[in-house]
């Protein structure tokens, strides 16, 4: 359902994030709150006054569904969606967040889209607000879904699309194909597509280490989906926005899936973040029933000059990954592992069956969410590099115990040179991250406030600036 109303009320999302407003001071009962016309602009940290650029603000937000908030931990039954007023109440407060705040594009995870009441207000007051919205309900009556809401000041919306997981975590995701509604002063030619695509979505709970595989086919099904989507729409250069809690950290298969993709993180970008463990440990998004601590929720921002994988060489790196963790949690070594893999075969190979059963044992074929026969078979002629139908010694170490996704520089093809290959150069529109905050804002120094009561999840908000840059298709000559 779409909701549509227009306004020209506006605030400054720069200035929001450079700000200090704290959350005590939106807590007004009547869910409204005092809104500014300063229009979008950034704020530089250098200088004092206010620059005035073309940005495009994102923000997303797991925002708890009352269905799943507990309100005793000694009496787990006893959830928020029992007491109509604690509900309303919190979720009006969320509301007014987002609404002083005014991303261009707002995507929120845990949206209660099994109440009518809750939905209707979320609606109103953002189509009021000159937004337009989406929701997608998770398959087999979950309760909850996705909310993704954009300006209509801002955008020209061209598609909108639904995927819809079909696994045990019951998950969903929603693609927007959005255009600038505005010029800006680095499009000098005006020829360059200001089109880019945006992806909200809420990855599986990883209750079992097991579940690793289920999240990786998630993601995977999202950028196969992509793909599809920018092959039939032909486009080549577009930028992509993947939003939403990923119930995953940095430290994950799933991320390093994604960095393997030309993803990347637009918080540790404006933070100037690498993807070290020490690094990964500097911020938190979340804190899980288990009461532990973790950054899970990402704006991850992939440029149309971003060198990619072969998207099904990416998947089976991230897979040989997972079983490699999976054998060590088995406090198995390299040569023990490689001995488990082939199984009783006394050569010093393994066997497809013998690699299949391996792969049962660690309980990731043989089970409903595991892999298919078609992929562990694409995983089996990955590994038998030589193609001789058995995977030695040499090809386990390099495909599967030394398998990893590797991040790929982002590189211009008109610097590559080769007799049979030429390169077309197109310009294109990108995005540089501007700034990017968390609040509350203890969870940028690895904490989580006693006091914070909007949801377990931080919000991430992040400033873009459209920028023109030049990608290049590599063309065979016949």
């Amino acid at each position: 359902m779409v909701a549509v109303a227009d306004s020209s009320a506006d605030s400054d999302i720069g200035g929001q994030l450079n700000s200090g407003v704290n959350e005590s001071n939106l807590l007004s009962g009547n869910g409204t709150i005092p809104r500014t016309n300063s229009g979008c602009g950034y704020l530089s940290s250098t200088t004092t006054a206010m620059t005035y650029e073309p940005c495009v603000s994102c923000t997303t937000f797991n925002i708890l569904a009352p269905i799943y908030k507990r309100l005793d931990q000694k009496n787990q039954s006893l959830r928020e969606s029992n007491f109509r007023a604690v509900w309303l109440s919190r979720n009006q407060k969320i509301l007014n967040w987002l609404l002083l705040e005014r991303s261009s594009i707002i995507c929120l995870q845990e949206f209660w889209v099994g109440n009518e009441e809750l939905v209707h207000m979320y609606q109103q007051r953002l189509g009021d607000a000159g937004y337009v919205t989406f929701q997608l309900a998770r398959t087999n009556n979950r309760g909850d879904g996705l909310l993704t809401a954009v300006r209509k000041d801002y955008f020209t919306i061209l598609n909108y699309r639904e995927l819809l997981f079909n696994d045990c975590g019951d998950r969903v995701a929603q693609l927007l194909h959005v255009q600038l509604a505005f010029p800006f002063s680095q499009n000098r030619k005006g020829n360059a597509q200001q089109e880019f695509l945006i992806v909200n979505t809420h990855l599986l709970f990883p209750h079992d280490s097991c579940l690793s595989v289920v999240r990786l086919h998630q993601v995977y099904k999202i950028l196969q989906f992509v793909e599809q989507y920018q092959r039939e729409n032909k486009l080549n250069y577009t930028p992509i926005l993947l939003c939403g809690d990923w119930n995953g950290s940095k430290r994950g298969h799933v991320y390093k899936f994604l960095r393997s993709q030309g993803f990347v993180s637009s918080y540790d970008i404006a933070h100037q973040y690498t993807d070290s463990d020490a690094d990964a440990h500097r911020w938190v998004s979340h804190r899980n029933h288990r009461g532990n601590i973790c950054g899970v929720d990402f704006i991850l921002l992939c440029n149309p000059n971003k060198s990619r994988k072969p998207l099904k060489k990416s998947w089976a790196e991230a897979v040989f990954g997972i079983i490699k963790c999976q054998l060590q949690k088995a406090s198995l070594v390299e040569n023990n592992a490689f001995a488990f893999l082939k199984a009783g075969n006394h050569g010093n190979f393994i066997t497809y069956s013998a690699f299949c059963e391996a792969l049962r044992q660690v309980n990731l074929i043989g089970l409903p969410y595991g892999l298919t026969s078609q992929e562990t078979e694409d995983l089996w002629m990955q590994a038998d590099i030589n193609g001789n139908g058995v995977v030695e010694y040499e090809e386990f170490k390099r495909r599967i115990w030394n398998s990893e996704c590797a991040e790929l520089r982002e590189e211009n093809c008109s610097e590559r040179t080769g007799d049979s290959e030429h390169d077309i150069v197109e310009e294109a529109i990108g995005f540089n991250v501007k700034n990017a905050v968390l609040f509350p804002r203890e969870a940028e120094k690895g904490m989580w406030p006693e006091n914070y009561s909007l949801s377990d999840h931080a919000r991430l908000t992040v400033v873009f600036s459209p920028v023109r840059m030049q990608c290049s298709q590599r063309v065979t000559r016949l």
